[in-house]
């Protein structure tokens, strides 16, 4: 695709776009009514009653001014904009502050508690958990529950923005990038889903490999187009090959650190507590129902490994979790609730079948990640922090939508094997036995994690990098 061609035709798409803001806006007496006509014709395609939508209070005729908008698309990106957020409202007191999550309903800004911020938006927990991109099922079942519809919605509270002198900063790949450059704002673009150890290093024989090589980055030509804008005011990736990779093409890429290591606890005294056990951390996920097979398949090949020793696996729930189905499948597999035993690490509840101890802790991942020796992990971000904390894991995927095969090889390439993909539950049950057992290869295999993901301090270089060239 030509420059101009590329730019003619997102220039097109502003021009429908705000063809058809103007076209709403002159249908109803006031904003808030276009608004309500477009929830109105989002009925029919799959939306029960008015009372279903999960929608944050957002006035438009609101007289405060909110100069600096928050846009992710992502459970990692959220995290990551929370923890800026709350280093932005210490350091800058007069700043009013707004997030507008893309994908659910952004419930990690729940725990901010500031009146200088508001989460604002159309918010809504996908059937396909946000990962429509990753199948034609998923991308259907988004389609009928209304995603299209509440993606116009925000994009149209984000072009308002253009006229009251807000800042944007996107956290995230292409839409909430797409949202920033169509606002007409000034904006910083944080790239962190995207890393270029994904093709560069491996075997390097699929398709998207060699497309990847040919481009000379993950990132998309068109999405560089939006990078390249002298509206962007702070461009950053997540690792120091893809900032290099992007700046051999004349796009100012800077690289600060990877945020995602700022909100796990790099050491715990109460490792004390269970220092004699073996130890695992099992994470399935916080996307359900997909959470819940992944359980089901992890267990299945725990009730078939056997060690000598004790072993204590810590089950971190996210906020998310349904705790009664999750015991459930602890009851399907055997596993007995312990009243009276406690291991003293703020666990919920301990579950015991035969040498096997089972920690429920709901919100507990930040706690408990640097405490094990070995993870069972199909999860994304909590399995990159892992890697970044120096432990191993083992990954089996399943059906998805999220955490796939092509997702799992993918995170592995990106971590440099420190999690590696099982085909099988033969051969999970045979890794982990040797992963527990051998120190050398424990070791061997979470270096490589450890330096890709690099170390903590990230959030506060970029939050000042952002106020000395976007806010100042």
């Amino acid at each position: 695709m030509k420059f101009k061609n590329r730019y003619s035709k997102l220039k097109l798409l502003e021009g429908v776009t705000a063809n058809l803001v103007t076209r709403i806006m002159k249908a109803a007496p006031r904003f808030e009514l276009g608004i309500k006509d477009l929830q109105s014709s989002a009925l029919p395609l799959g939306h029960a009653a008015e009372k279903d939508l999960i929608e944050s209070s957002y006035d438009l005729n609101s007289k405060v001014t909110h100069s600096l908008l928050f846009i992710c698309n992502g459970h990692g990106e959220d995290i990551i904009a929370s923890e800026i957020i709350k280093r932005l409202l210490k350091k800058i007191k007069n700043k009013h502050i707004e997030v507008l999550p893309l994908v659910g309903n952004g419930d990690v800004f729940n725990s901010i508690k500031s009146q200088n911020f508001r989460k604002i938006g159309y918010l809504r927990e996908l059937p396909s958990g946000g990962f429509s991109n990753q199948s034609l099922k998923g991308f259907l079942l988004d389609l009928f529950a209304g995603f299209l519809i509440d993606n116009l919605r925000n994009f149209l509270i984000v072009k308002q923005k253009s006229k009251h002198n807000c800042k944007i900063i996107a956290v995230g790949d292409f839409l909430p990038l797409l949202y920033a450059w169509s606002s007409e704002c000034e904006f910083s673009f944080i790239g962190t889903p995207k890393s270029d150890h994904t093709w560069s290093s491996g075997p390097g024989w699929a398709l998207s490999d060699f497309y990847h090589k040919l481009k000379g980055s993950e990132w998309d030509p068109w999405e560089m187009f939006l990078m390249t804008s002298s509206r962007c005011k702070n461009l950053i990736m997540r690792d120091k090959i893809t900032a290099n990779n992007l700046k051999r093409k004349n796009i100012d890429a800077k690289y600060l650190g990877n945020p995602m290591m700022d909100f796990v606890n790099a050491k715990n005294q109460k490792i004390s507590n269970i220092i004699t056990f073996k130890r695992i951390i099992l994470l399935v996920g916080s996307r359900y129902p997909e959470a819940l097979k992944n359980l089901d398949n992890f267990l299945d090949c725990l009730q078939d490994f056997n060690l000598s020793k004790d072993l204590v696996i810590l089950f971190p729930l996210s906020i998310n979790a349904n705790v009664f189905k999750i015991q459930s499948y602890l009851t399907k597999y055997g596993f007995i609730k312990q009243n009276n035993v406690q291991f003293l690490i703020d666990e919920d509840s301990v579950w015991k079948k035969r040498e096997k101890y089972i920690l429920i802790g709901k919100g507990k991942f930040n706690l408990w990640a640097n405490m094990a020796d070995i993870g069972l992990s199909n999860a994304g971000t909590a399995t990159e922090q892992i890697a970044g904390l120096g432990i191993p894991s083992l990954s089996l995927p399943g059906s998805g939508p999220q955490f796939t095969k092509s997702f799992a090889k993918r995170q592995s390439r990106l971590l440099g094997g420190s999690v590696l993909v099982c085909k099988n539950k033969k051969i999970l049950i045979k890794r982990l036995s040797l992963l527990l057992r051998e120190n050398v290869c424990r070791l061997e295999q979470a270096k490589i994690g450890k330096q890709r993901m690099g170390e903590s301090g990230a959030s506060k270089k970029i939050v000042d990098f952002i106020n000395s060239n976007l806010l100042s």
